[in-house]
């Protein structure tokens, strides 16, 4: 049995990515989580946006797909366009912030920073990883 989370990658004109510091664990992600029964994908990235980050955004392409093959975990990845201003904290976010793609490859573990990189590719990446790094 799997879980399934979504993700979505915000990304404005200047190429910046709206991210979240998590306030369970303080660390910075792109916004996402558990897909809810009954949810589309595309319905739940822009539930978990909303929620993390108070904006809204719309869906535009499923750009990763990764294997957590320690907690069974398959997350979706999209990449969105923003349509409403963001806030600067949620209930489940201590800060959220625009980030260059370099500021996230050093603020973000390995297996996060990759799923924002690869929003930035044309082709649907597919990666399994232990939670922290990326497997071969």
């Amino acid at each position: 049995m799997h879980s399934v989370s979504v993700a979505g990658v915000v990304v404005n004109d200047a190429d910046d990515v709206l991210v979240v510091r998590r306030r369970d664990n303080g660390h910075w992600e792109p916004p996402g989580g558990v897909l809810e029964p009954g949810e589309t994908f595309e319905e739940g990235t822009r539930r978990e946006v909303l929620e993390e980050t108070g904006a809204e955004v719309r869906v535009d392409r499923l750009t990763g797909v990764y294997q957590n093959l320690t907690r069974g975990v398959v997350a979706l990845v999209f990449r969105c366009t923003l349509l409403s201003e963001p806030c600067r904290e949620t209930d489940e976010a201590a800060e959220v912030r625009w980030m260059t793609l370099g500021e996230v490859r050093e603020a973000m573990a390995p297996v996060f920073a990759v799923r924002v990189a690869d929003a930035f590719e044309m082709a649907v990446q597919t990666r399994a990883h232990d939670g922290v790094n990326l497997l071969a």
